[in-house]
């Protein structure tokens, strides 16, 4: 007796285990099509880009902090022009003559007077500078508002990642939503070729008649083209979803899925507070009124002074010579203080005022609208809970209403149209069930989005 019972036990122990596992799988699925439309979705791709932009944007801001070297050189020639006249003869001659008479020698030679040109002929200067900046204020704030961008561009990303969560999971339930309506209509359709069998027997033993069996081949056909529809919106319901995961259109999709544990969840979301203060949206804009902040700071500090130095190593010389006479450097200072830009600088400052003071503005109403948005959410999760609960009722009371007309048309009690109009409700009653299933699913999705409350985005 104690083996059969530890067997017993042992075997219970193993089945819980098994049939868990293969419930949290299948909770996993969509969770690991959730992570793949992260890992693959085109437009999200697309905003990867964007903010590496940003990065390299950041550097390319840093790197002014660097000095700059660049290889300068100026050819140039020229003739005519002022002359600057020399009279080196009329001036030295008539001392070098007493000179010459006094030494008894030919010392000092007579000169010619010369005439200078102000234009060089065959000129050349060509030299390595080096720039480097000191003091420059501009390079502060654009490395600073690039890091701010940087920080706007990851919110901006955060916020197509939650809205991805809620698209993936809404085209999932949209999707398993159309496959339960296939399998309703083709249960209708079963049912409706069932009722022409029953109607074919009345009509051949003479209790039927022909008028019946002509009514069901309509409702087989009316059957048919609504199956057909449901086909068609499930397989566009598969492409969508394949498309935000960038998958192959013709890919299958697990539908393994529990709605019981994803409804308990739903459940859970409607008892937590709307909290919008730590929606990426309200973040985003923050920084960007830091952004402008910045900006206007930049502009109050036009009059701050720039200073950078530089170094020159080249060579200048006329007829292209290059020697120790041509060779030089040079090492100097820049200074550049602003005194008067026609009162351009004052009015960017009025400008970057307006900036700031309208981004304030939308980060008020983005709240309001955010706070709105997400009490209507709720609402909505409500509401569709409601609906789904009194779906569910109706069709408990439409299978049995069906199971008792269909009983009593085949003992004769009921008509062929009562049996039609029970099949329609139960019909009806079914789609209404799980439409209402999925609307309850995709609301939660929705609410978890206005809530922030959605799977790790950032893993």
């Amino acid at each position: 007796m104690r083996t059969l019972l530890t067997t017993l036990v042992s075997f219970s122990i193993i089945f819980f285990i098994s049939t868990s596992g293969n419930y949290l799988f299948a909770q996993n699925t969509l969770e690991k099509y959730v992570e793949e439309g992260l890992e693959n979705n085109l437009v999200l791709s697309q905003k990867n880009v964007s903010w590496e932009k940003a990065m390299i944007g950041l550097q390319s801001a840093k790197s002014l902090y660097l000095p700059a070297v660049a290889f300068q050189t100026t050819y140039s020639t020229a003739d005519g022009g002022r002359n600057i006249p020399l009279p080196l003869g009329d001036l030295l001659n008539g001392v070098y003559a007493t000179l010459n008479q006094l030494t008894q020698t030919q010392s000092f030679p007579q000169l010619e007077n010369e005439e200078i040109n102000f234009f060089p002929k065959n000129y050349y200067d060509a030299k390595i500078r080096t720039t480097v900046p000191i003091i420059n204020s501009d390079i502060h704030y654009a490395v600073k508002v690039n890091e701010q961008q940087i920080v706007l561009k990851e919110f901006e990303l955060e916020i197509y990642k939650r809205e991805l969560i809620k698209n993936i999971k809404a085209a999932y339930y949209n999707y398993l939503s159309a496959l339960k309506a296939v399998e309703i209509y083709e249960s209708t359709l079963g049912l409706a070729e069932e009722g022409k069998r029953v109607n074919e027997k009345l009509y051949e033993s003479g209790k039927g008649l022909p008028v019946y069996v002509m009514r069901s081949e309509s409702e087989i056909a009316q059957a048919n083209a609504e199956l057909s529809q449901a086909k068609q919106q499930s397989e566009n319901a598969k492409l969508y979803f394949n498309s935000l995961l960038n998958r192959a259109s013709d890919l299958p999709i697990d539908t393994s899925f529990y709605a019981e544990e994803e409804l308990l969840h739903a459940q859970q979301l409607l008892h937590k507070e709307i909290e919008t203060d730590r929606r990426e949206e309200l973040a985003g804009l923050k920084q960007v009124r830091s952004i402008n902040e910045s900006l206007l700071e930049k502009d109050e500090r036009y009059f701050l002074p720039k200073l950078s130095g530089f170094l020159d190593l080249g060579s200048q010389a006329e007829g292209m010579k290059f020697n120790d006479q041509s060779r030089y450097y040079m090492v100097g200072l820049q200074l550049d203080i602003p005194i008067f830009s026609g009162l351009r600088n004052k009015y960017k400052i009025k400008e970057a005022k307006l900036e700031l003071k309208n981004s304030q503005l939308q980060f008020d109403d983005a709240k309001r609208q955010l706070e709105l948005s997400a009490n209507v959410s709720k609402n909505k999760l409500k509401s569709s809970f409601e609906t789904y609960y009194a779906s569910q009722e109706r069709l408990k009371a439409a299978a049995a209403y069906q199971r008792l007309i269909d009983r009593g048309f085949k003992a004769g009690v009921n008509s062929f149209i009562e049996s039609i109009d029970a099949r329609n409700q139960l019909t009806s009653a079914q789609l209404a069930t799980q439409i209402n299933l999925y609307n309850v699913l995709s609301a939660a999705a929705e609410l978890e989005r206005e809530l922030n409350s959605n799977q790790d985005i950032n893993p």
